[in-house]
């Protein structure tokens, strides 16, 4: 069955993939995603996507896009008219992301200018980068008679007008796993307390999980 579903996959690489490079490792990548990188003649990838991940595209033309909070990125706007290009001239795009392109990655938002292009796009999941490095580390992100569920929020606009309500969140008494919280953590921690989150709940920070550079910080 491998070996048919790996060529139904070559037989899909022309056009436009948008794919999920997983938390940094190369072992996280999807069959899927591994494919399509090794067809692709064109990769467009944002700055989480591990140097490791990028070489497995060999021969493909690279382009950076950027995406790293506070360093040089390309607009947007910029990245679907480099799409929508590159499709129109008959490449085998893939478009990699760190983690899910759906899961705060923007990836929703590419599909609906390619389609707003008539540009055929797929979609290729990758391992979110939060749950992914829950499990790396060993921390489960449910468990029985603990939690029934779990919560994924993007820490990118605390403190800003454009901010979520952390209150209802620590009201919940579930888990929340945060993305893109490290430069807003204090501001995080803050409101989470000021909802009612108790100040002895246990907490772990991780960054750039399951890569050489992968530190672990667990506290309350």
């Amino acid at each position: 069955a491998l070996p048919e579903r790996r060529q139904h996959l070559k037989r899909q690489a022309a056009g436009i993939a948008g794919a999920g490079a997983g938390p940094g490792d190369p072992g996280c990548l999807t069959l899927e995603v591994l494919a399509a990188l090794g067809q692709c003649d064109a990769l467009v990838y944002d700055a989480l996507v591990s140097p490791d991940v990028v070489a497995v595209a060999q021969g493909a033309e690279l382009f950076y896009a950027g995406k790293r909070g506070g360093q040089p990125s390309m607009k947007q706007d910029d990245i679907n008219a480099l799409l929508v290009r590159l499709a129109r001239d008959g490449r085998r795009v893939v478009r990699l992301k760190g983690g899910d392109p759906y899961i705060f990655g923007r990836g929703g938002e590419e599909a609906l200018a390619l389609a707003g292009e008539k540009i055929p796009f797929r979609v290729l999941s990758g391992l979110t980068s939060g749950l992914s490095a829950l499990a790396a580390t060993g921390i489960p992100a449910t468990m029985r008679g603990i939690n029934k569920a779990v919560i994924l929020a993007t820490g990118h606009a605390a403190g800003t007008d454009d901010d979520i309500d952390w209150a209802a969140i620590a009201r919940t008494g579930q888990p929340v796993v945060v993305y893109m919280g490290m430069a807003n953590l204090p501001v995080i921690a803050a409101k989470l307390l000021e909802g009612g989150l108790a100040p002895t709940t246990p907490a772990a920070v991780i960054v750039a999980a399951t890569t050489p550079q992968e530190r672990i910080v667990v506290a309350t």
